[in-house]
């Protein structure tokens, strides 16, 4: 009964808020991200981006105006990840804040003689552990840019890790997928990476991903969702469980477009 439902109540959202032809078109020819997904895919990430749209809250801060095309931006990057994986992995948070560009946000820090400091950062984008997603429009209106870093991406990862506690690189893995594998595949991975930049080695990956296991996760699936070839090409192990998580091959969808 509860599934019947649900299906009749999705139905009666995707009839009431069609996203009008016009607007797909443009804001498809402004994801180049999005290239190689079949027509049935594209259609079931039209749906999902129907219903994020419908189940959060877009709401502009410090003058920040956002159109409808704008949301579907945002809403289309922001369902890629959960494309074959469904809505209820955004469960729990509604909020998607959109600042004009990058924002202030202050961080206690303890130094190494255990002194709390009180720091200011300026951030693109922010998930909140208990809470929504920050972006700032100026990165991500960069979208048509495929270079590996995608601000959406990166924070909507950041909320599939949270969905079983802290965010630790971790997400809760769907069923089939080994939690041992995972963990030493990553793991092996992340030291190598955090190694090479130790030594000053030319690095695949920003070296932001160094930082900790969850922005490893993070910048990785940008990669993986941008440049596909890159992260299969040095963290071949990293790829194959993003390939069985996601449950997306995007070198292969890649492949298949230009055949």
């Amino acid at each position: 009964m509860l599934e019947w439902f649900r299906r009749w109540r999705e139905e009666r959202i995707i009839k009431r808020h069609p996203i009008d032809e016009r607007d797909w078109q443009q804001v498809l020819q402004q994801l180049p991200l999005l290239q190689g997904l079949n027509n049935q895919e594209l259609a079931r990430l039209r749906r999902l981006a129907v219903l994020f749209m419908h189940e959060k809250d877009f709401i502009g801060i410090q003058g920040q105006v956002l159109t409808g095309n704008m949301a579907l931006l945002i809403a289309l990057q922001a369902c890629l990840p959960i494309l074959n994986l469904g809505l209820e992995w955004y469960r729990g948070w509604r909020s998607v804040i959109v600042y004009p560009a990058a924002f202030k946000a202050a961080r206690t820090e303890v130094d190494q003689y255990g002194i709390a400091h009180e720091v200011e950062h300026s951030l693109a984008g922010e998930a909140w552990s208990h809470g929504g997603v920050i972006l700032a429009w100026n990165d991500t209106a960069r979208a048509g840019i495929i270079d590996g870093h995608n601000l959406v991406i990166h924070e909507f990862v950041h909320k599939l890790d949270m969905l079983n506690g802290a965010a630790d690189g971790f997400p809760p893995l769907r069923p089939g997928m080994s939690a041992s594998d995972w963990t030493h595949a990553f793991n092996a991975a992340y030291d190598d990476f955090c190694a090479r930049l130790a030594r000053g080695e030319p690095l695949p990956l920003d070296d932001y991903a160094a930082t900790n296991p969850a922005e490893f996760i993070a910048v990785t699936s940008e990669v993986f969702f941008e440049l596909p070839a890159v992260l299969k090409e040095h963290y071949p192990d990293v790829y194959r469980h993003y390939v069985d998580f996601y449950q997306q091959d995007p070198l292969e969808r890649l492949k298949s477009a230009f055949i």
